[in-house]
């Protein structure tokens, strides 16, 4: 297996001027965490985490094609599971909303759907392994979870596409304009 592409590096500048907001940008071949000078090293790790995942967001909303979502799903067959896992087709779909992919091991199909767009890339990249890994094993059973193991962030998807789920099922706060 290969290893995780290089990860940004991250510097983190304080500022004692900077009161309460935080922000982050690129500058290169890293990650820039503006934060205030008072803030405590927890707090500093919970924030760079934070922005990082905000960043990805943002730079992940320019939607991946049908084909580009194919050549993404190949890249991470080969990374994680050899090369394995070879789907026939790949693409995004808008007819499902209570689950967010699904895959016919039989036809080699694999279907994201759209609310993925816009998500943090790692949390996509899950989605597609998950999606693979039912190329290689088609239940849900021991040996499928050992081939999404291999995955450093799987669980931290999860609990990103868990936070989104129970979001989603907050009581909707009405807006000034809706009162």
């Amino acid at each position: 297996m290969s290893a995780d592409p290089p990860q940004r590096a991250v510097e983190v500048r304080r500022s004692a001027r900077r009161r309460r907001t935080v922000s982050a940008y690129r500058e290169g071949d890293r990650t820039v965490v503006l934060i205030p000078a008072r803030m405590s090293e927890a707090e500093e790790q919970r924030w760079v985490g934070v922005m990082l995942d905000k960043l990805a967001a943002q730079e992940s909303k320019r939607t991946l094609g049908d084909a580009e979502l194919t050549e993404r799903a190949e890249r991470l067959s080969e990374q994680y599971f050899d090369g394995r896992a070879r789907p026939r087709s790949v693409r995004w779909v808008t007819n499902q909303n209570t689950r967010w992919g699904s895959c016919t091991p039989a036809e080699g199909s694999i279907r994201l759907s759209h609310r993925l767009q816009g998500m943090p890339e790692y949390v996509v990249d899950y989605v597609l392994l998950h999606e693979l890994a039912h190329l290689l094993v088609p239940g849900h059973g021991p040996r499928f979870w050992e081939l999404l193991e291999a995955y450093p962030r799987t669980e931290r998807a999860r609990g990103y596409l868990e936070g989104v789920v129970a979001a989603e099922r907050l009581p909707k706060v009405p807006t000034a304009r809706e009162e």
